[in-house]
């Protein structure tokens, strides 16, 4: 019987690089495709990944979590505080030969409880429009949309939710 295990690990990490990669290069590619007809150029992909290292996701104030499946590395879910009662949900990832398997679920619930154990009383993401599996497994979790708590250039949507102990 297959099954899911998610641990914590850090941002550096051979396995949460690898993960981050094929996460970047997936939205990245979609947003391409969609509004310029073409691929993610690699010398951007290769910029974007060193720059974006996860170190805000590390301890005391983030965790990384990463989601394996039958011992192989299979997801990713990140949180971050934002401020003492509010932790940020990023980097929500299931290669898609693994989805439907309830591994983003999991992932999200692991992600909420870390957010819990940092002081979090309330989770926030964004994300886009086209990122509509990402849209429908928050709202089946919980999530509501809200109204914009960032800055991000791609992001068109805003969801929160209440954590409770």
């Amino acid at each position: 019987m297959s099954s899911w295990t998610i641990t914590p690990e850090r941002p550096d990490s051979p396995v949460a690089r690898a993960l981050w990669r094929a996460y970047y290069t997936e939205v990245s590619d979609r947003w391409y495709l969609l509004h310029e007809d073409r691929r993610t150029d690699p010398a951007e992909l290769e910029r974007e990944v060193a720059a974006r290292t996860g170190a805000e996701l590390a301890p005391p104030t983030g965790r990384l979590l990463i989601a394996r499946y039958d011992g192989e590395p299979a997801g990713s879910a990140g949180v971050r505080l934002l401020d003492p009662a509010t932790a940020e949900l990023t980097r929500v990832f299931v290669p898609e030969g693994l989805r439907g398997k309830g591994g983003a679920a999991l992932l999200v619930a692991a992600a909420e409880d870390a957010a819990r154990v940092l002081g979090a009383r309330r989770i926030v993401l964004d994300t886009r429009s086209d990122l509509v599996e990402a849209r429908a497994l928050y709202a089946r979790l919980g999530y509501t949309e809200t109204e914009r708590h960032n800055d991000d250039v791609y992001a068109e949507h805003w969801f929160r939710k209440e954590l409770f102990n």
